[in-house]
């Protein structure tokens, strides 16, 4: 598995600012919905729009979490191993969530993390964390990720929001 499955969606662009407008086109994308337009999944075993944003809110909370952690491990001890998730297994529960608490989250997380973000200097961009399904990777390898994750889930909300006509 690579370091960076999502850095093809990223192609080389700086993850900041995907980072700090995804919190705007969830609310862009979502706004007017109906709770069947919101609930509904587009096939069987795929997520609901609010699913997927339920997830956005527990995937940013990873985030922020790996990132704290890697900055955490001192530089004299080996570094940190990033804890994996099933989020087919956090899915599960995912029918509970209304999409109003999962933007508020999504979005306060980001922000937490966008302020935690801007502390970052360029040494600690290079700081080491290893994930035991893709390797070690650096502390911005993680950013590049959250901003790769955000457009692949960007774009299947596009597809299915997108108006027919």
């Amino acid at each position: 598995m690579e370091l960076n499955p999502y850095a093809k969606y990223l192609d080389n662009q700086d993850p900041l600012p995907v980072l700090t407008s995804t919190s705007g086109r969830l609310h862009a994308l979502t706004a007017g919905l109906t709770d069947a337009q919101l609930n509904a999944p587009p096939a069987p075993g795929k997520w609901s729009i609010t699913n997927i944003i339920t997830h956005l809110a527990d995937t940013e909370t990873v985030f922020g979490f790996r990132l704290r952690q890697t900055l955490a491990t001192p530089t004299n001890q080996p570094h940190h191993i990033i804890q994996p998730f099933d989020q087919e297994a956090w899915a599960d529960r995912y029918a509970v969530y209304p999409i109003e608490p999962a933007l508020a989250l999504f979005e306060a997380m980001r922000n937490w993390n966008l302020l935690f973000l801007a502390t970052i200097s360029g040494d600690e961009r290079h700081r080491s964390a290893t994930h035991p399904e893709r390797g070690t990777m650096t502390l911005w390898t993680i950013v590049e990720t959250m901003a790769g994750h955000d457009i692949n889930h960007l774009q299947q909300l596009e597809r299915l929001t997108a108006k027919p006509g």
